[in-house]
């Protein structure tokens, strides 16, 4: 009679390892689009989450050829109450699983609070705040259960102090800030981490789209959104709380920090310039 053969059967397909996916908002543009060919290119499956739906599916179809991955798309407004409703119903699906959350859609306006409206201000907090406030909420119970997954709220240097007078993006960025610090401390014992991307002046639409003239910024004061993204995911494999990427930027935080407020409320200014033209 023949020996029983030792060697276990190979397991099943279905039991392999799933692929890690990952969810970013804003990605058809500037960090956000950076955020998502680093991604793709590092072999994350993708949900793809802007309000241009048809930019978005070819924004999709470019990663998914380039790079072999799986990358669906959500067009959605997240200013919106139905927009935010059908992103969180997608990050809660417990049947594909989200592993990173990158939050990266915002907006700026190109006029003071002065000459605001309630309705621009209104539409600011909504996507810079209230969009970030229920995604991050919507993704987080179901990584706190696996005790693993992430989550990058893009925020920005500007959030650390009133640099530019008559701007309420600013305040928007230091509540998400604040925001991702106290979050990221209490889900960090179940293995989940939350971090606050606070990037300075980068190459991206952000500006133009929203009217302002960036012409007279000096170029050495400019990042590459590639580099950004780099920057990001290097310190959340660090376990950073706050990632503020490049040197220049590092010291401009320290000093926002820790200079006499009245110092730097000297030297702050609105930089925001105009065109003429209004967030659309």
């Amino acid at each position: 009679m023949a020996a029983a053969d030792p060697t276990p059967d190979p397991e099943p397909a279905t039991s392999r390892i799933a692929p890690r996916r990952a969810l970013v908002t804003g990605a058809t543009a500037g960090i956000g689009a950076a955020f998502a060919r680093r991604l793709a290119a590092d072999g994350y499956d993708l949900v793809l989450v802007a309000r241009d739906g048809e930019r978005l599916a070819h924004r999709a179809a470019e990663l998914a050829a380039r790079h072999g991955t799986v990358v669906d798309v959500l067009p959605a407004d997240l200013a919106t109450e139905e927009g935010c409703g059908l992103v969180e119903k997608r990050l809660s699906d417990a049947s594909e699983p989200i592993d990173l959350l990158v939050n990266s859609a915002g907006i700026s306006l190109n006029r003071s609070f002065l000459h605001s409206t309630v309705e621009d201000e209104s539409r600011l907090l909504r996507l810079n705040v209230h969009a970030v406030l229920r995604l991050t909420l919507a993704a987080l119970p179901g990584m706190a259960e696996r005790r693993h997954g992430a989550v990058i709220n893009v925020s920005s240097v500007a959030g650390f102090g009133p640099v530019m007078p008559g701007s309420t993006y600013s305040a928007s960025k230091a509540w998400v800030t604040n925001f991702s610090e106290s979050v990221a401390q209490s889900v960090r014992p179940k293995g989940v981490r939350v971090m606050a991307l606070c990037p300075g002046y980068t190459r991206t639409e952000f500006h133009d789209r929203a009217g302002i003239d960036m012409s007279k910024t000096p170029g050495w004061l400019w990042l590459r959104a590639d580099d950004v993204v780099r920057d990001a995911l290097r310190d959340l494999d660090r376990d950073r709380l706050v990632s503020v990427p490049d040197w220049k930027y590092k010291l401009a935080v320290f000093g926002m920090r820790h200079a006499p407020g009245r110092l730097w409320r000297a030297v702050a200014r609105d930089a925001r310039g105009r065109t003429g033209r209004r967030e659309s």
